[in-house]
């Protein structure tokens, strides 16, 4: 998920090491294999080239559900800044046959690349976005656009679950947060702007989107009252290697799984 505060064992992304929008990984990701992960920002993992135990940054605050199996493939970043408690971070990890994008803060750069490069028809012809501003109840929104006439607001959520060959799902877990940006957009419409919900599928496998109201029924429930309210809703998915993630175009949201 996106937009998620920095917790007491994350690191804030180091500028020089990170992703640019597109999110091609420069230098080229190390391969290695999970051993844990474990206080939701650590992982454990044994570097392929040396046979070296280290603890990576892990940036996804989620559960990771199906994506932490100890030995999994996974590929990590690195960092020579000496502001860093962590040099390396966890990218990718191999699940399923496919990878799998682990990084939530490379999520809005990648959305706000598939709207500009007109992957959504009707999101077309915004300009450019401003990025985490304040509104609603203690929130701040991912990207925020103020061409064609009005403002809209977009929330972005970065997705990982995939339960079902081919279907995509969000959340992996409990998210009260999530459920109160969704009522935040909802207010928007309201207030006379635009408001948009935005999954970006960071796995190459899925070909739809669900919501995963086994796991979060909540959240479904506010779904559901955000698009009643004219809350739009719209899934990207992504093409992933370990050179890049690059969102490859809209797939379609289905009422049941």
């Amino acid at each position: 998920m996106t937009g998620q505060r920095v917790g007491p064992d994350e690191e804030q992304a180091d500028p020089a090491a990170s992703p640019s929008p597109a999110a091609h990984f420069a230098p080229p990701l190390l391969p290695a294999r999970l051993i844990r992960r474990y206080k939701r920002f650590l992982a454990d993992v044994v570097l392929d080239a040396s046979g070296e135990t280290i603890t990576a940054h892990c940036p996804n605050p989620g559960s990771m559900l199906g994506l932490d199996a100890p030995g999994s493939a996974v590929f990590l970043s690195h960092s020579s800044s000496p502001r860093r408690k962590l040099a390396h971070t966890l990218e990718l990890v191999e699940a399923d046959g496919t990878l799998v994008g682990l990084n939530t803060g490379l999520a809005n750069s990648i959305a706000e690349a598939a709207v500009a490069a007109g992957m959504i028809a009707e999101l077309a012809q915004l300009g450019s976005a401003r990025r985490e501003v304040a509104y609603g109840r203690r929130s701040r929104v991912d990207l925020l656009y103020e061409g064609g006439g009005r403002r809209t607001f977009v929330e972005v959520k970065s997705v990982t679950l995939s339960r079902y060959a081919g279907l995509a799902e969000f959340p992996d877990c409990v998210t009260a947060r999530g459920a109160r940006h969704l009522g935040d957009l909802a207010e928007c419409v309201e207030a006379g702007h635009r408001a948009v919900m935005l999954y970006l599928v960071q796995r190459g496998d899925c070909d739809r989107f669900a919501l995963a109201a086994d796991l979060d029924p909540l959240y479904a429930a506010a779904f559901a009252d955000a698009r009643r309210r004219g809350v739009e809703a719209f899934a990207i998915r992504c093409d992933i290697s370990a050179d890049a993630i690059v969102p490859s175009g809209p797939i379609p949201i289905l009422s049941e799984p």
